[in-house]
Parts: structure tokens; C-alpha cells; sequence
């Protein structure tokens, strides 16, 4: 299965979003979080967060551009699990089991964008509010049209790697 993690080309999502998401971390749509917005909550970094955020899985923070990779399938439990706490700790589900049908519907069409892209394949998303509520597209750049080698760094995080 595939799925997209956060990543960053420069400094700017830790000036643009109130909380950015961590360079590396899973990440959704997120696009239920303004399903009872109206443009009276667009306002700065908040209108940023539903212009182009994705949403991370890990800090729910946000991040504009995401990578397709492979997701391994003990990691899709421990998201859903994230997102089921997620739900209820902040939206007021009523439980972990009844979130965590709801958080896996919300990965499962993530890896539906992804799984059909190349690995790299960049994503953004874009949001409009409209009368029938919030409108996603999303927009994928080919890993040759990327350029990602130009910005990927390869090698070991171990100081001797």
C-alpha cells in the first residue's frame, strides 16, 4: 500500500501554518477539520491550513507538499489507531471503536490517491469552501518532473553512517 509523507523543500510551512508537520511524517487530506467552516474562519495562518494543508497523522500538524512511499501494513494500524484517538480527544468521538472506522475510511482514500502514483510522486492539495461545503483537488507532480533527487538526501542518520 502506498501512502505520502510530509516533506519540505524549504522553511517556508514553519512560518505559513500554526503548527507544520513534521518532514517525514504520514500524512491525509485532513479536510474533514473544515467541514463547518465558513469564511468568517479564513483568516491568516488558519486560511493557509484549509487552502493547501495536508494533515500529519503523527503531530496533526500541516505541510504543503507531500511524497508517495510505501506504507507498511503494521504502520497503517498504528495511524489508524493515531487517528481513532485523534477523533475522540479532539472532535468528541464517542469511542476508539467507533473512530477507528472513521480513521481508516480516511486512510483508505489517501492511499487511494497514492497508490496508483509512482514512489516520489509529489502532492498538493487545494480547498475551496462552496454551498454544498469544503472542495478538495489534488494535484500530482511525476518524480521526473520533480527534480526530487535535487532535494532528497540519502545516507544514514547515524553519526558514523
Amino acid at each position: 500500500m502506498m501512502l505520502a509523507r510530509a516533506i519540505h523543500f524549504d522553511e517556508s510551512d514553519m512560518n505559513i501554518f500554526h503548527s507544520p508537520a513534521r518532514t517525514g511524517e504520514w500524512c491525509i487530506s485532513g479536510g474533514f477539520e473544515f467541514s463547518n467552516w465558513s469564511e468568517a474562519d479564513l483568516t491568516g495562518k488558519a486560511r493557509q491550513a484549509f487552502s493547501n494543508g495536508w494533515l500529519g497523522v503523527e503531530t496533526f500538524g500541516r505541510v504543503s507538499v507531500v511524497a508517495v512511499t510505501q506504507l507498511e501494513p503494521a504502520e497503517f494500524e498504528t495511524l489508524k489507531t493515531a487517528l481513532a484517538t485523534h477523533f475522540v480527544e479532539i472532535y468528541g468521538a464517542p469511542s476508539l471503536e467507533a473512530a477507528s472506522s472513521v480513521a481508516e475510511e480516511e486512510l483508505r482514500h489517501m492511499a487511494e490517491l497514492c497508490d496508483d502514483q509512482a514512489p516520489n510522486t509529489l502532492l498538493t492539495v487545494s480547498r475551496e469552501l462552496t454551498e454544498a461545503g469544503v472542495k478538495e483537488s489534488f494535484r500530482m507532480i511525476e518524480p521526473r518532473d520533480a527534480g526530487l533527487d535535487q532535494f532528497a538526501i540519502h545516507g544514514s542518520l547515524d553519526e558514523d553512517g
